[in-house]
């Protein structure tokens, strides 16, 4: 990147809204948000998003794509890879001692362990999506998954028809329950190699880094728990929510990790869960 792109870049991160829009969106990544959907989430006024939202699309930082009647916004991959190898190669000259902690090189060159992944999935409410979640990957993945799950603000008690679609699968349901998100970062806390929002609402949450930089995905679907009409309706959309993670997870599970790079491996989680998103908009 040439140095009047990335002080633009610069200039445009250096304000505290654009800089939370941009984070927001980076947590959605690769996937593109709406603006309505970005605004309640950071409770920003329309028209002062819509300027952070010009400025972040005139730096290149950020790319607008129209489908149907709604306008979706999405990190500019690229142009931030860019903006990162900017700084810490020509700012930072590429020095080891500012370096070394980022780039390790036992994560890039060496293929990642086959066995004993520890995944967490996370959504709102941890009631109905992230169990289903959880409770798929240890089932699916035949053991070589350690699977949990939790909420940014889980209910008191699992939802009737997420437990019934899972019995009606056939998985044990009895060690379920619902979890904050604070039980998995706590002193000692199993250290993730994967970490995945499977709701909109969980991405846009403000969250720490988690220790020892687990590969992330988004992997968002509509909440069931919302559906509306008789009981038979709501059930059918219980059973629809499961069979698309069911989908996502048999996937995930038949990656073949003892090949893949942490590169490789991030772009097909996010392959994983583009061809959901655009399965739920067909």
């Amino acid at each position: 990147m040439e140095q009047t792109r990335a002080a633009q870049a610069f200039a445009t991160l250096g304000h505290p809204g654009r800089l939370a829009v941009f984070r927001l969106l980076m947590r959605f990544a690769p996937r593109g948000v709406r603006p309505t959907e970005m605004a309640e989430a950071l409770r920003l006024k329309q028209n002062t998003l819509s300027h952070h939202l010009a400025d972040l699309t005139a730096s290149g930082l950020v790319a607008v794509e129209r489908q149907g009647r709604s306008l979706f916004y999405a990190v500019n991959l690229d142009a931030t890879e860019a903006l990162i190898g900017y700084f810490a190669f020509d700012l930072g000259r590429g020095r080891p001692d500012l370096l070394s902690s980022l780039l390790d090189p036992h994560k890039e060159v060496h293929a990642m362990r086959d066995t004993d992944f520890d995944v967490l999935f996370i959504c709102s409410g941890n009631s109905a999506r992230s169990i289903f979640a959880e409770a798929l990957l240890r089932d699916l993945g035949k053991g070589k998954f350690q699977a949990f799950s939790a909420g940014m603000r889980p209910s008191s008690e699992l939802n009737p028809f997420a437990l019934e679609v899972l019995r009606r699968n056939g998985h044990d349901t009895a060690g379920l329950r619902a979890k904050h998100v604070s039980e998995f970062q706590q002193p000692g806390s199993i250290v993730m190699d994967f970490v995945f929002t499977v709701c909109d609402t969980a991405a846009a949450e403000e969250c720490p880094p988690w220790p020892g930089q687990p590969i992330t995905g988004h992997w968002g679907l509509p909440d069931p728990v919302k559906a509306t009409g008789t009981d038979a309706e709501k059930a059918l959309v219980f059973a629809q929510t499961y069979a698309s993670l069911r989908r996502q997870i048999a996937s995930f599970v038949a990656l073949p990790f003892d090949t893949l790079s942490r590169l490789k491996l991030q772009t097909h989680i996010d392959r994983i869960g583009t061809e959901a998103s655009n399965a739920e908009k067909a």
